[in-house]
């Protein structure tokens, strides 16, 4: 097995006053070279939007696009005609292919918090797509929420990688899906070890070259996992 630990504090910490962000690889003005993506995974920023506030339209393409509310409310619209709201407990996916803009914006008086996650997708220029749907996470078991077509999936995208959260307060294991990904790890609340290493609340840690990997609870914890591709 192959690993790299991430403690939480090393991520990149840029504070626009209305969005608190950390980049947990480079981003925008945070740049670090060791830090540019783990296999197919390019970005995963947990940001802190201020009420009322949020991202005006910008383009994207040739990206998958996950976004995952922690907590609060975003208020979606795209250039695809799709205008919404995605409330914590729902995940919403983007296949931004030959390009697409949008806007996310804050609609209530409270922080929103959460996660946006950047995978390489395993073709360019499709049409793009966007899907979104609730999901309930599974108590000392993964609940997949993104895959590939294959899954039947509705929030599916055009990558062999898969994304899944479990609520945990025994040990576990992750078993890879596909032969030669790896996995990027974060605790996203509680404790756990994995292979002597103890990791809290945002720290994370990227693991290849193995097909299970044997986690410890050490407090009642809930995981992300983000399998990838590593070539």
């Amino acid at each position: 097995m192959k690993s790299i630990f991430h403690p939480a504090n090393s991520r990149g910490d840029v504070n626009h006053g209305w969005l608190h962000a950390k980049h947990s690889f480079s981003f925008g003005s945070w740049y670090n070279p060791e830090r540019v993506h783990f296999g197919a995974l390019r970005v995963l920023n947990d940001d802190i939007v201020a009420a009322g506030m949020g991202f005006g339209t910008h383009p994207h393409d040739n990206m998958e696009i996950i976004t995952i509310p922690l907590s609060g409310v975003i208020a979606h619209k795209d250039s695809m005609g799709n205008a919404s709201t995605i409330n914590a407990g729902e995940i919403q996916v983007m296949s931004a292919g030959t390009g697409i803009q949008h806007s996310e914006f804050n609609p209530i008086n409270e922080e929103l918090n959460l996660f946006q996650i950047w995978i390489f997708p395993d073709k360019k220029q499709v049409e793009p797509r966007y899907a979104q749907r609730p999901f309930e996470i599974g108590q000392n078991e993964f609940t997949l929420l993104v895959g590939p077509e294959i899954t039947g999936l509705s929030t599916w995208i055009h990558q062999d990688a898969y994304l899944s959260m479990g609520n945990f307060d025994a040990d576990f294991s992750y078993q890879l899906k596909q032969e030669g990904n790896g996995i990027y790890l974060m605790v996203v609340e509680g404790e756990v070890e994995i292979e002597n290493q103890v990791l809290q609340a945002k720290d994370a840690m990227g693991i290849s070259q193995a097909e299970i990997i044997h986690i410890q609870s050490k407090l009642p914890s809930k995981i992300l996992v983000i399998e990838v591709p590593m070539n």
